[in-house]
């Protein structure tokens, strides 16, 4: 074990390396403070669904001969758009209506991608991500996409409180719930085209969901919750990266298998303490 702790150790030297961790980071406080609100508005399955459905904004991009980038922001905040008015319009209900549109998305994109044999992104880079092939240029988009997420989360805190709380209320108190619903649509839909790369399309909903689970186990307060979603999602990318390096295995993997265990420990540890105020609580009744 010593030779491997050495050698990974030594991996941080590397320009990719870097690169890895202050992308893995910063897709981890987005996903984690934007997981957190769409945890708390019952959003964990769109996030999915949105996953599932940009490999077939990148099998498109891959067909007209563009960079998968360019077409997958735009092509998310559109596919966002989309499933939002067919939830508004359709009587089917959520869970139905996003399994039918991912199934969709997911079968035209194996039938795009089967008539592409020159692409050059693998599929395993597809739905596992390859953190470690982060770029410079790739940097900069995340890290203004930070930037509006945390300034829109600062301005909207009083806000995001009392539509999670009660829809009806914030309305009456003069808040735009369906404003609000929207832009978060968009961020998250930003957040799942940008962190991609990092994690893959079948790991993306547990990039984004599981620290807002953790976080949720852990906090009673809104602002404790969203803090510590984005403190979790940014020290789960800085662990797996470095697990992944010590046990040579994929990084994205290794990502999100650190989230689940932190949530494991959490909930051990709630149990924990629920049991521990329980029975102290026993002992002052005699």
């Amino acid at each position: 074990m010593a030779p491997e702790l050495i050698s990974s150790l030594s991996l941080w030297q590397e320009p990719f390396m870097q690169r890895a961790l202050i992308g893995g980071v910063i897709s981890g406080i987005l996903g984690g403070w934007v997981g957190s609100i769409a945890v708390l508005r019952q959003l964990s399955f769109f996030a999915e669904a949105l996953g599932q459905a940009s490999l077939l904004g990148i099998s498109l991009a891959l067909l007209v001969g563009l960079s998968p980038p360019v077409l997958l922001w735009p092509f998310a905040l559109g596919f966002a758009w989309l499933l939002r008015e067919l939830l508004k319009r359709s009587s089917l209900s959520a869970d139905a209506l996003l399994s039918l549109m991912c199934s969709g998305a997911l079968a035209l994109s194996v039938v795009l991608l089967s008539s592409l044999p020159g692409a050059r992104l693998s599929l395993q880079q597809l739905l596992f991500g390859d953190i470690l092939g982060i770029a410079w240029a790739d940097l900069l988009p995340l890290t203004l996409l930070l930037v509006v997420t945390l300034a829109y989360g600062v301005i909207s805190r009083r806000a995001q409180i009392l539509i999670s709380v009660d829809p009806v209320l914030a309305r009456s108190r003069g808040v735009a719930v369906e404003t609000h619903r929207l832009i978060l649509l968009g961020l998250l839909a930003l957040v799942v085209a940008a962190s991609i790369k990092a994690v893959g399309v079948l790991l993306i909903s547990g990039f984004v969901v599981i620290p807002a689970c953790v976080a949720r186990l852990l906090s009673r307060s809104f602002n404790v919750y969203v803090l510590l979603a984005a403190a979790i999602g940014a020290l789960s990318a800085v662990v797996g990266l470095f697990g992944s390096a010590v046990f040579n295995q994929p990084s994205g993997p290794m990502v999100v298998l650190v989230q689940a265990l932190l949530f494991v420990v959490a909930l051990l540890a709630g149990r924990w303490v629920g049991q521990t105020t329980t029975a102290a609580s026993v002992d002052r009744a005699r």
